[in-house]
């Protein structure tokens, strides 16, 4: 099992629709540009699910995979922003002893708290880590085990 870890793609800045709205900030134009990258990066990697936090710019960082794929982007409370990463790595494992090559897309604060958790249980991580919109991760697995984490880019 692989399970990718994608920051969210650009979305413009936190204050323009108000906190109160945040969830529904979509991607800007170099968003969109990131979401292409992704699909490029991940097409042929195996994916059978996608999950995503309910915020829109989560949702249509991944939506182009999920066409590209044929899937649905199932969203996750694990992977909303302000959660603790520990909802997030227990899916992550379920979907590790399951077999299943999965996608999470997620914020920045989720994200690098998942691989520093995951990390303090024995995670190897491979290579440079970088938490920047757009950014991919990917989770290796062996049994239901999560071994190895190697950041795919953008460097």
């Amino acid at each position: 099992m692989t399970l990718f870890l994608v920051r969210h793609a650009s979305a413009g800045s936190r204050g323009s629709l108000g906190a109160a709205n945040d969830h529904k900030r979509a991607l800007d134009a170099v968003g969109h540009e990131q979401a292409a990258h992704i699909v490029d990066l991940l097409r042929f990697r195996g994916i059978k699910e996608i999950y995503s936090s309910s915020a829109l710019r989560c949702v249509e960082t991944v939506t182009p995979l999920a066409e590209a794929l044929g899937l649905n982007v199932e969203v996750h409370p694990a992977l909303i922003e302000g959660q603790s990463a520990d909802g997030a790595v227990h899916f992550a494992r379920t979907l590790a002893v399951q077999g299943t090559t999965a996608v999470f897309s997620s914020h920045g604060d989720i994200i690098p708290d998942m691989i520093q958790t995951m990390a303090r249980e024995g995670l190897i991580i491979v290579g440079q880590r970088a938490w920047a919109k757009g950014s991919t991760w990917e989770i290796r697995s062996r049994g239901g085990d999560l071994t190895e984490a190697h950041f795919l880019g953008p460097y």
